[in-house]
């Protein structure tokens, strides 16, 4: 056993040998040791990550802390198998499946590649582009970013000798990091962009009394959410630091490939059809306000449309089923992810959360109106460590945090409420569970485990710091006006 395997052990140790602190019980304390031990054993690659979230998810559900009762704990650890985003994100390799047999995703890369492929910051600004265009109109981010562009773009390194493992660094790693990161911009940018914004807004308009249109979410964001999208991928290449800097004979060998493949084939037709009927259906199907035929204004949930069109595409073999199960990448993160989407659960539902929100902002009272609120977003954004879901972040967190801001005097609440709104897309980026889509790209091959970890947490300081430095002076202006 190499101290990688042992470096769990002793983290779960530590920390349950330390006397439980103040407020919390032992079931709370010696459950949140389980769940460090995990993301220690994520962080360092014991062994495979779906493994390490399978014991851990064992070992949590044996020995009791969240239920007592034997059959109430298995039903706890499977729960997180029926979660609707898991089953988005197995969706998304199923249609990168689509795009691959069918000829279609090549195409589409191929396309980029001849039209932006003589630099490789030209791809990052193309496919960063790509999700500028959907995301208004796409509430799904694992929908927009897993299931549209991620398929896509995953071909786009495989024209350049760029391969998941060795040659990765060649150019795909670079590619799928810029894809990833443009996505946590977007989701905040827009209001729609991301389902859980919507849901945060109505708690805060509840809690607080804050309320803002959709045109006023992108006024409030857009001074940094802009600046961003045009220097993230320059950040990304200077960071990542592609072997492949250019490359203008492979626009011309991409342009000899096109006409070489000829029109569409039928498959490719079958599943352009396929992938606008899942947008249309993810479009209209996520806004209450659009009545559908005969479905009246009822909620289409992203994951049913999924279903829908890898059912279609079983049923027209542009995909088999034998193409479905021998997808190992989708499997090996539908294990991680689910086991990690229970056990950060899990710290909610014994209230950890709660417990540690609370007591980082005791301290608060005493200090100025303006640190404290730059401390209270501060444990908003990066308390989601501990979450694998935003949604689950927005119902623990926000209603804490603005609770407390509400009790302070001379605390702007409006810019304390839309700061930690506008984090919800930002804070996707610090980690491989963070949001829907960071399994997907983690689970892609193209970034290495612990470089995925630390691409995040850099990604995650400049987001966090253009939000403090930018947004809240651009909001406090905004509010004397």
């Amino acid at each position: 056993m190499n101290w990688r395997s042992l470096a769990p052990l002793v983290v779960w140790l530590l920390i349950y040998l330390i006397p439980v602190p103040d407020g919390l019980k032992a079931n709370q304390w010696h459950y949140f040791a389980i769940f460090a031990a995990v993301i220690t054993g994520l962080v360092l690659e014991s062994m495979p990550p779906g493994a390490v979230g399978i014991i851990g998810l064992t070992i949590a559900a044996c020995s009791g802390y969240i239920e007592a009762d034997s059959g109430k704990a298995l039903k706890w650890a499977l729960s997180g198998f029926s979660d609707p985003t898991v089953w988005l994100i197995v969706g998304a390799f199923i249609f990168a499946i689509g795009y691959r047999n069918s000829g279609l995703g090549k195409r589409i890369a191929l396309l980029l590649v001849r039209g932006l492929g003589k630099k490789t910051l030209g791809l990052g600004y193309a496919v960063a582009l790509a999700d500028v265009v959907l995301a208004p109109a796409t509430p799904s981010n694992t929908a927009r970013s897993g299931g549209t562009i991620f398929p896509i773009v995953s071909n786009i390194p495989k024209l350049y000798g760029s391969e998941p493992g060795p040659t990765a660094a060649r150019i795909g790693t670079y590619v799928m990091w810029t894809a990833f990161a443009a996505t946590a911009i977007t989701s905040s940018l827009f209001l729609t962009a991301l389902a859980p914004n919507v849901a945060a807004l109505a708690i805060a308009k509840k809690t607080a009394g804050v309320d803002v249109n959709w045109s006023q979410w992108f006024i409030g964001f857009a001074p940094l959410g802009i600046l961003l999208l045009a220097i993230m991928p320059v950040i990304s290449y200077y960071i990542i630091k592609p072997e492949i800097k250019e490359s203008p004979e492979i626009t011309q060998w991409a342009a000899d490939e096109l006409r070489a493949m000829g029109p569409l084939s039928r498959s490719e037709w079958i599943m352009t059809g396929l992938v606008l009927l899942a947008m249309f259906m993810w479009i209209t199907g996520s806004n209450p306000d659009i009545a559908l035929p005969g479905l009246g204004a009822n909620y289409i949930n992203p994951t049913m449309v999924v279903f829908v069109v890898i059912s279609l595409l079983l049923i027209t073999r542009v995909v088999s089923f034998a193409d479905i199960t021998a997808e190992k990448a989708a499997w090996e993160v539908f294990f991680y992810f689910t086991a990690l989407l229970t056990l950060a659960a899990g710290l909610n539902d014994i209230g950890f959360i709660k417990w540690l929100a609370t007591g980082f902002s005791k301290p608060l009272a005493g200090m100025s109106p303006m640190l404290a609120m730059i401390l209270l977003v501060t444990l908003f954004f990066w308390i989601h460590y501990f979450f694998s879901s935003i949604t689950a972040h927005v119902a623990a967190v926000l209603p804490v945090v603005l609770a407390v801001g509400l009790g302070m005097p001379n605390i702007s609440t409006p810019t304390l409420t839309l700061l930690c709104l506008y984090s919800l897309g930002l804070m996707g980026v610090i980690g491989p569970y963070a949001t829907g889509p960071a399994p997907i790209y983690f689970g892609s091959g193209y970034i290495e485990k612990r470089d995925f970890w630390k691409f995040g947490l850099i990604f995650g300081v400049i987001y966090f710091a253009g939000l403090i430095g930018i947004v809240m002076p651009w909001l406090e202006m905004i509010r004397r006006a």
